[in-house]
């Protein structure tokens, strides 16, 4: 049996990997700890779990493994007490506001020899998956180039509070896919030119938050990647999702969209008629998928496939954006 905790209901995603969490079998929700009190009962109520104001009875509980999604500047503090407590986390992203804070939980929880993961349920998309083949098997040659996008809508509260946020819809979007064009190429970016601005919520407010990015990327093995990341879905969009990204490569490109469907498309370079792979519906429950690998690690003992300084990689870049907006130049990682 692994037995989980909860820290805190702030972040939409809670609900989701606590409901998921629930029905994967050998997994018990035991307590939750939230500085709302009226939040954590509600939550604690729905997943029949026992709430606590107090941090530290419920760090006693006997559980295995906390989940934590908090406002993201609460994720260091939050971290660093499951650590201590001897307690496995799963943290939500973006892994901090801070390049400092992010390195403080990783070396919090290496030092307590317990397991840090970062949520990133991207990786999880079964087509994302088979792009992950795609390239690992050579079929697209030598990467030269990707693009990708992650849309979406302004979840408002304190997502728009830069303090507590740490950034807006570049810090909430890029972190995701920055992560997967890592894990294609097990390469790490170098620098950051970006464009941000706000034009769907508050254009012209003086302190309104970001809204809208665009970036290019450098990669140490001299890969050029473009980002569009923004809260500009509108609200009668179909479906929640709306990532995609293009691979080009010297024998072929491929490309991954679950905007409305959940493919991917491969053209080799030698006859260039693009080979379709299709998934049922929309996709696979990348939550789920996510609380299993989770669950496994802490069952079996062993890291994570997305490991804290995989959260660090990711967030460094969605702050270096922020610093080439701010600057005007570009950024060197």
């Amino acid at each position: 049996m692994v037995r989980l905790g909860f820290m805190s209901f702030a972040h939409m995603h809670a609900y989701s990997y606590a409901e998921a969490a629930r029905v994967i079998a050998g997994v018990e929700l035991v307590a939750v700890f939230d500085a709302d009190l009226e939040r954590g009962q509600a939550a604690a109520d729905t997943f029949d779990m026992v709430f606590y104001a107090d941090v530290d009875a419920f760090f006693e509980q006997d559980f295995e493994a906390v989940v934590i999604c908090s406002e993201n500047n609460q994720h260091a503090w939050m971290t660093v007490a499951a650590a201590e407590y001897g307690k496995h986390v799963l943290c939500e992203k973006p892994i901090a506001t801070s390049v400092e804070d992010a390195r403080r939980m990783i070396q919090a929880c290496d030092d307590a020899g317990v397991i840090l993961q970062t949520a990133f349920p991207v990786r999880f998309t079964d087509s994302i998956v088979a792009l992950k083949k795609v390239v690992e098997t050579g079929q697209l040659g030598d990467i030269v180039a990707m693009r990708s996008t992650n849309r979406g809508q302004n979840p408002g509260g304190w997502f728009v509070d830069v303090e507590q946020s740490g950034g807006g819809a570049v810090f909430d979007h890029t972190v995701h896919m920055v992560d997967i064009m890592r894990w294609l190429m097990g390469a790490e970016v170098v620098s950051v030119r970006s464009q941000v601005d706000n034009f769907y919520y508050g254009d012209g407010v003086e302190d309104a938050i970001d809204d809208a990015g665009v970036m290019t990327l450098v990669f140490d093995n001299g890969v050029i990647a473009s980002h569009d990341a923004s809260w500009s879905r509108y609200e009668e969009y179909p479906v929640w999702g709306d990532v995609q990204i293009e691979v080009i490569g010297t024998e072929g490109t491929a490309k991954v969209s679950n905007t409305l469907d959940n493919v991917i498309e491969f053209a080799p370079v030698s006859d260039g008629c693009p080979r379709t792979l299709h998934f049922n519906g929309f996709g696979n429950n990348t939550d789920l998928a996510l609380m299993r690998d989770f669950v496994e690690c802490v069952r079996e003992g062993r890291q994570p496939s997305i490991t804290g300084y995989d959260g660090l990689k990711a967030m460094e870049v969605g702050l270096a954006a922020y610093r080439s907006a701010e600057e005007g130049r570009r950024v060197e990682l």
